[in-house]
């Protein structure tokens, strides 16, 4: 309808339909963010980011709807506690590294299409080895009211401050499970006893199998997040959500756009 298409091309604010934001484009065609969500490299760009979702390289083998560009996007207030853990690492020669963090409700749909759909998932031997995919969502590794689309949960582990995110990592670890040591080394971090992502019992923050090492760079992890104020998902060591969170029960659907800065001239050059 004629109408349907004069909204969809206005220049209006942002603006939500039910619980879902709706983004509107610029005139490039890149999504406006809400008023209170900014890109995490502007508040810190030393914070390495490998957005996994942007990438083929996640538990579904493809780039996943919403995300346009790799960039962690968060609530201005998520992004300024994570900061200030940011500097705390930096004391110890260390980095935080973000996975994920604001991901727009239809990458959540996408998620449950991937479970509903009939063909095997391609990635189960690395990232679900114990757990059909239509179990993931069952046994709470996956949501189909996601947090992350509030903007204030991020999952993240902890690098050496001058190790930068690699593919190197993913292809030496080759098709080895997430939960094995090789495999939890794929994502080029400390370690953490498993990879980013991995869906199996030894995720759990806690996990009885954890010893030594791998349980103090989940302690330290765990403990300098609560410091700023995020609290850890018991079932995910790198999942934290910020505690008093700006947006507990709206939900975001604008695409993850990518940043200005980090356009190519000639799409910088078509803005103008």
């Amino acid at each position: 309808m004629r109408w349907l298409g004069l909204i969809r091309h206005a220049a209006l604010p942002f603006a939500l339909t039910g619980a879902i934001g709706a983004g509107v484009a610029m005139a490039d065609d890149t999504p406006r963010l809400p008023a209170d969500l900014v890109f995490l490299r502007d508040v810190d760009p030393t914070i390495q980011q490998d957005i996994r979702y942007a990438t083929r390289d996640n538990f579904v083998g493809r780039r996943i709807d919403g995300y346009r560009g790799a960039e962690c996007i968060l609530t201005e207030r998520a992004a300024r506690a994570l900061a200030r853990v940011q500097r705390r690492m930096a004391l110890r020669d260390l980095s935080l590294r973000v996975f994920d963090c604001y991901r727009p409700r239809r990458a959540v749909l996408h998620f449950m299409r991937w479970a509903r759909a009939k063909e095997p998932a391609i990635k189960r031997e690395i990232y679900h080895p114990l757990y059909a995919k239509r179990e993931l969502f069952r046994r709470g590794f996956i949501s189909r009211n996601s947090a992350h689309s509030r903007g204030s949960t991020v999952d993240l582990a902890i690098a050496q401050r001058r190790r930068l995110p690699s593919t190197g990592d993913q292809k030496r670890a080759g098709r080895t499970a997430c939960h094995t040591p090789r495999g939890a080394q794929r994502d080029g971090t400390l370690d953490f006893g498993t990879s980013f992502d991995c869906f199996h019992p030894r995720s759990a923050t806690r996990h009885r199998s954890i010893r030594d090492k791998i349980r103090e760079n989940r302690a330290l992890l765990v403990s300098e997040m609560a410091r700023a104020g995020f609290r850890n998902y018991r079932k995910e060591w790198w999942h934290f959500t910020l505690r008093g969170e700006p947006h507990p029960r709206r939900v975001f659907n604008v695409p993850v756009p990518q940043h200005p800065d980090r356009r190519n001239p000639t799409e910088a050059r078509s803005a103008d």
